[in-house]
């Protein structure tokens, strides 16, 4: 039988993740969120995000890659990252 995989889900949007990029956001809608893992620190056996690049992106595949970033900034930890990440999405989905 094959195996199925579920889908993470953080706020009701879908979460992937492919080595140090985590993609947030549906490619369906016009913007995502794009977390790429900069850096790492040793918290006791595990690897935990101690530096975390976050861009809003639109999906529009027309559009040139360097033109899809809609705003960039650098946090520190995934949770705090992914936060903002929310907030700017949210936003950017409601036509703020």
């Amino acid at each position: 039988m094959a195996e199925e995989k579920a889908v993470l889900m953080y706020k009701g949007r879908p979460l992937m993740r492919k080595d140090n990029m985590v993609y947030y956001g549906s490619m369906a809608d016009t913007h995502i969120i794009m977390l790429q893992i900069l850096e790492t620190k040793k918290v006791g056996e595990e690897d935990v995000a101690s530096k975390v690049s976050i861009q809003l992106q639109l999906t529009d595949p027309a559009v040139k890659s360097r033109d899809r970033i809609v705003k960039k900034s650098e946090k520190d930890g995934l949770y705090t990252a992914l936060d903002l990440g929310s907030i700017w999405l949210e936003r950017a989905l409601a036509g703020k």
